[in-house]
């Protein structure tokens, strides 16, 4: 048994009951073959080619729709984080569902309002970007997240109270799953700390500026739920020092499993752990403020399946190799996080276990998975690499001179062509051939 301090108030939790031990797969093994929504993948891969993401739009519906009940009591809005997976059709299917949208980019700004998202339901959190892109997304009418003193003090100037803001606030958590998705710290790029709080009071008082909103985002993959209610409530506690709040934004961060025995933050505990110290809060504060909440990878992550076909096995004296036609230019996530994605071979189910090691078509080392037990890997053989839907194809590039990949949305049974393969034309679009 742990506990939590609220404000003085303690909260006892089970750990166990924050965490979910199982890893959320819709594969299914059916006769001898893996289907998705009852269909076959490898005729996805006949039909579409590799490499391929396909995505279940079914699985995206039902993290939207438990992360909706979690925070139901708190006043809670999503707001999708675009820069998880930015395709426009998955923006449309989380905008139907009733999220709302994240975006880090003037760029993300016009594809959610080309998706259909209203600018009042669009929270923009630039950072280290230029005052004229925040200036043109002021122009489209979203809100304004804040993490800079020295944009703070240029919006303030410019706008004074005619334009609503939020303030991003860096609240001095380590937290995150790896150095490059930790957020909060003293050391990081983001957010204004808040022992600079004296110094934004001033520049809101000489500006008359209107904050409607407070965030803090200290991480991604956060494996103890503790971080992510002590940021809460530090954002309560800061929260009485502004008078005009309608939101206060506590990022994202929710982790899910990546291995068969992952761990995944329960946000139907953590949703009821808030509840008590939000009550109290908008009982000090005179009224009630929402909650606002930026899941992406919880969203997208198990939704998603990078397939991929297998080129060679390639047996050296220390190793058995399986290059596959793909790399780190369409999932660069193992590489750069030495993040875990379980591997299934789709056309071998039922094969002898052997030990593996899945590599890439790129000339550096680009390691899907070292040592895995994988059904027996023959050449021409179907991989389907998991938890592929998040950070996929967003982080994906040309490197090489190699075409991206298609995007394939399976929703409600029936699947949707929702990016087609690059080809060589796509390569030399952008290039100015010229005379030297």
């Amino acid at each position: 048994m742990k506990a939590l301090c609220f404000r003085g108030n303690f909260v006892f939790y089970n750990l166990n009951q924050m965490e979910t031990m199982t890893l959320a797969s819709e594969l299914q093994l059916q006769d001898g073959q893996y289907e998705l929504q009852g269909q076959q993948v490898l005729a996805m891969c006949e039909k579409y080619g590799t490499p391929l993401y396909l995505y279940d739009g079914n699985r995206i519906r039902h993290q939207y729709q438990q992360m909706h009940t979690a925070f139901s009591k708190l006043n809670g809005k999503i707001k999708y984080a675009a820069k998880s997976l930015t395709n426009i059709n998955i923006l449309k299917l989380l905008k139907n569902l009733g999220s709302g949208l994240d975006t880090v980019s003037f760029q993300e700004v016009k594809m959610g309002i080309l998706a259909g998202f209203e600018p009042k339901d669009i929270i923009y959190t630039p950072n280290c970007v230029s005052f004229e892109e925040i200036q043109a997304a002021v122009e489209l009418g979203v809100m304004i997240n804040i993490d800079n003193i020295s944009i703070l003090e240029q919006f303030g100037h410019e706008y004074e109270g005619s334009v609503p803001v939020c303030i991003r606030l860096n609240p001095h958590i380590t937290a995150g799953g790896n150095a490059n998705i930790q957020v909060g710290h003293i050391d990081s790029k983001f957010g204004i700390s808040v022992y600079q709080l004296r110094h934004v009071h001033r520049i809101i008082k000489a500006n008359k500026m209107n904050v409607v909103g407070l965030h803090a985002h200290t991480g991604s993959d956060i494996l103890n739920p503790a971080s992510y209610v002590q940021t809460a409530n530090i954002l309560f506690e800061l929260a009485h020092q502004f008078e005009n709040l309608e939101f206060i934004d506590f990022g994202s961060g929710f982790k899910v499993p990546y291995k068969p025995d992952g761990m995944s933050t329960d946000v139907m505990a953590i949703g009821a752990i808030l509840e008590k110290s939000y009550r109290q809060f908008c009982e000090e504060y005179g009224r009630e403020v929402e909650l606002w909440f930026e899941p992406g990878k919880y969203l997208t992550s198990e939704a998603g399946y990078f397939l991929a076909k297998v080129n060679v096995i390639k047996p050296t004296p220390a190793t058995v190799f399986v290059g596959v036609d793909s790399g780190l230019n369409h999932l660069i996530r193992p590489m750069l996080y030495n993040a875990h994605h379980e591997i299934t071979n789709l056309s071998n189910p039922e094969g002898t276990k052997r030990i593996y090691t899945v590599v890439g078509y790129i000339c550096e080392t680009d390691t899907f998975g070292s040592d895995r037990k994988l059904s027996e890997v023959r050449e021409g053989d179907i991989l389907a690499i998991h938890n592929a839907g998040a950070y996929g194809y967003a982080m994906s590039s040309n490197y090489n001179s190699r075409y991206r990949p298609a995007e394939v949305l399976l929703y409600e049974g029936k699947d949707h062509l929702i990016r087609r393969r690059e080809n060589f034309d796509d390569l030399l679009r952008t290039q100015i051939d010229v005379e030297l």
